[in-house]
């Protein structure tokens, strides 16, 4: 009996730490906002990892790109250093999960702001105003734009503005989606389909890494507004963010870092863009 009424007891005991610990998990550290990490010195910004001059994982392990920026230049903003920051993977069909979860504090990747987006998250910005375009193997001469993409195959990636612009848009248009542009850009090379289409800058980064091997054709066929994407209804952050890209466009860190980043590959800086308080 007395050894029935011990076991009782520590199966008990160890249902009311499970409890705690549970207690703890949803109550606790999981469920601080963007600006408590911030004034901890710490902020997990999602950023894309295959995108030349914009955010790019170097093989060093080292973060580069005018997004990467941006990254610092806004967290700097709210107190929070580049050895506090943790970058991490955001591509374009997970990005509204990533917020929505709490696994990144902010989005810098190519963020086009749209309405359906908005329903599930907030933006902060424009920062970047960009617009969509096609890539094409160099010695490509049968497509010179959007007009000559009928009966093409078409690479994007999955989620993105500019895959739903085709889907919708060109209907005659074979598009094939992937999770990544890196693998749109490996189909292309490797003559799987005809063009990637993604914004101009993004674009331009790639036809730069890889001198030679493919151009950028035609003028861009829509206007993309780039935003960092936040938690839904953190207006506070947003504010902040705001204040943030409208201090460093006026600073002149904007250009820096465009500059030495997508600027590198010889695509010159447009005018900075008005912030808009979505």
């Amino acid at each position: 009996m007395r050894i029935n009424r011990a076991l009782r007891l520590g199966v008990g005991a160890i249902a009311l730490t499970l409890a705690a610990a549970t207690a703890t998990a949803c109550g606790g550290g999981e469920s601080k906002s963007a600006l408590d990490n911030a004034k901890d010195g710490k902020l997990t910004i999602g950023i894309k990892f295959d995108q030349p001059g914009l955010g790019l994982r170097n093989k060093d392990g080292s973060y580069s790109g005018f997004d990467v920026e941006i990254g610092k230049l806004v967290a700097e903003k709210l107190g929070v250093k580049a050895d506090g920051i943790t970058w991490k993977e955001s591509p374009s069909g997970q990005r509204e999960t990533l917020i929505e979860n709490g696994q990144v504090d902010y989005i810098v990747a190519t963020y086009s702001i749209n309405d359906a987006r908005k329903q599930k998250v907030d933006f902060g910005g424009p920062y970047y105003i960009a617009g969509q375009s096609l890539l094409v193997r160099a010695d490509n001469t049968d497509i010179t734009g959007p007009d000559s993409l009928k009966g093409k195959k078409v690479c994007s990636v999955k989620g993105s503005t500019p895959a739903q612009n085709i889907e919708k848009n060109f209907k005659d248009t074979q598009l094939q989606t992937n999770d990544t542009y890196s693998l749109c850009l490996e189909g292309l090379r490797a003559g799987s389909w005809d063009a990637v289409t993604t914004d101009d800058i993004i674009l331009a980064g790639y036809a730069a890494q890889s001198t030679g091997a493919f151009k950028v054709v035609g003028k861009p066929f829509t206007t993309e507004n780039y935003g960092i994407g936040l938690k839904k209804g953190d207006k506070e952050l947003r504010d902040k963010v705001n204040d943030a890209i409208e201090a460093i466009i006026a600073d002149g860190s904007w250009k820096k870092a465009f500059d030495s980043t997508v600027g590198i590959s010889g695509y010159q800086a447009p005018e900075p863009p008005k912030v808009n308080r979505y």
